[in-house]
Parts: C-alpha cells; sequence; structure tokens
C-alpha cells in the first residue's frame, strides 16, 4: 500500500534550490528518489507521454522544461539519458479516448514507474497525488519547477513527444505538428478546418469533435459515446 510520507514545511522551503526536496528526503534515508511528470497533457492531437527519472548526479541548468529553450532541454535530455534511470511510456490518442485523459494520465505515471530498474524509495509526482505507486509518493504542486527529479521528467517527457510530433508531421504536413506540437493554434484550428482530423487527433476533445461532427454528421465513427475532453494547460 502507497504511504504519503510528508515533510514538515521547515525542512523543504520552495525557495531553496531545485535539489531541496531531494536532499531532505535523503537525509531521512528516503534515497533513491523518482520524479514522474507528463508531456502533452493540453494538447488535442498526438499521444500523452510520461516520464520518471531517478537522478544519479547533480545536473547543471535543470528546470521547468516549458521555462526552457528547444536546443537547451535537447541538451539536457541528452544529458539526462546518459547519467539517469529513465522510464517512458507513450499513450496513443486512441487510449486516451477510451480511458479519458485523466486516468490514462494516473496510469501512465504508474507504468513509467514500473519501467524503472529498480523501485525507487520515495516519489515524487508533479500537481496531484497518484494511487497505486510502488513506494512512498508526495504531490508536489508545479513539482517541475521545485524538485530536480520532476524538472528532469518533464523534460525527458517534452523532448520524447516532441520529436514524436516532428516526426508526425512528415506524413501530415497540412497540419503544422512540427510548429505547435498538437497544441490548439490558429493554425492548427484552420486546418481543422480545412482538412478535418486525422488518426492522430484526440476525438474526445472538444476542438476536435466539433470538427469532425461538422464533416461526418453528429455520430462520429467509434466515437459517439466517448464525452468531450478539456484542451487544458500546455505541457
Amino acid at each position: 500500500m502507497t504511504v504519503a510520507f510528508r515533510p514538515r514545511p521547515s525542512v523543504v522551503r520552495r525557495d531553496s534550490g531545485l535539489y531541496a526536496y531531494e536532499r531532505a528526503l535523503a537525509r531521512r534515508g528516503l534515497a533513491p528518489i523518482a520524479g514522474v511528470d507528463e508531456a502533452g497533457r493540453g494538447a488535442c492531437a498526438g499521444p500523452l507521454v510520461v516520464a520518471a527519472v531517478v537522478l544519479r548526479r547533480e545536473i547543471a541548468g535543470l528546470a521547468d522544461s516549458k521555462a526552457l529553450a528547444p536546443a537547451v532541454r535537447e541538451e539536457l535530455y541528452e544529458r539526462i539519458m546518459a547519467t539517469a534511470s529513465v522510464g517512458v511510456v507513450v499513450i496513443p490518442p486512441e487510449e486516451i479516448d477510451a480511458r479519458g485523459l485523466h486516468k490514462s494520465n494516473i496510469a501512465g505515471m504508474r507504468r513509467a514507474v514500473a519501467r524503472l530498474p529498480f523501485v525507487p524509495e520515495y516519489i515524487l509526482t508533479d500537481g496531484f497525488p497518484v494511487p497505486g505507486l510502488p513506494a512512498p509518493s508526495l504531490a508536489v504542486w508545479k513539482g517541475d519547477q521545485v524538485a530536480a527529479c520532476v524538472a528532469a521528467a518533464s523534460i525527458v517527457a517534452k523532448v520524447t513527444r516532441d520529436r514524436m510530433m516532428v516526426s508526425l508531421d512528415t506524413d501530415h504536413p497540412q497540419y503544422g505538428f512540427a510548429e505547435h506540437k498538437g497544441y490548439v493554434t490558429p493554425r492548427h484550428r484552420r486546418a481543422l478546418e480545412d482538412h478535418g482530423p486525422c488518426a492522430h487527433h484526440r476525438f474526445s476533445f472538444v476542438t476536435v469533435g466539433r470538427w469532425a461532427t461538422m464533416r461526418w454528421g453528429p455520430a462520429l465513427p467509434g466515437e459517439a459515446d466517448r464525452g468531450t475532453g478539456a484542451t487544458g494547460r500546455t505541457r
């Protein structure tokens, strides 16, 4: 059974540096520590990618992936992959449509931790608690901004997903996936209006469902009872 451990407020301050959580937990004997984060939660096309990372050394320059320039993310990704233990899960759009976004995200976090080469002593997740993890865990609000292992997971997830979206752009250049990575932008809306959605879109999302309905009628092929999803945050 997963047991939540919450450090005393006096132990970990959010302004104590990116490695403060790891150092505080390690002092209590709770190491190695895994950080878990996802990319693509708010996109209406492409997969959801979830990563779990256990850092074996401190890596200079780590930060929330959204705050980094693409070239810096790529450089940090290579350093993380060369020095850390990593588990990555790719959840395709059809699974998101069938299970729902949040359920897919939670399941993906459990699966990413399971793909690590060992069971960590403690797990930090970004934003919300994840039941069913194999070790004690703590949900950290904006964890990718305050915990190094979560920031590393956010970089791995985002770079992995961005590369996939650039690859999808080769087969579907009309949507501009390489530019917006599947998020809702004016160009993406225009492409949906002109071409309708493709197999890599999430039909349960309002933005996609609206254009699919306009092209195919109110009953989408195989999608009639799947509901709708918000486009959410850009991750």
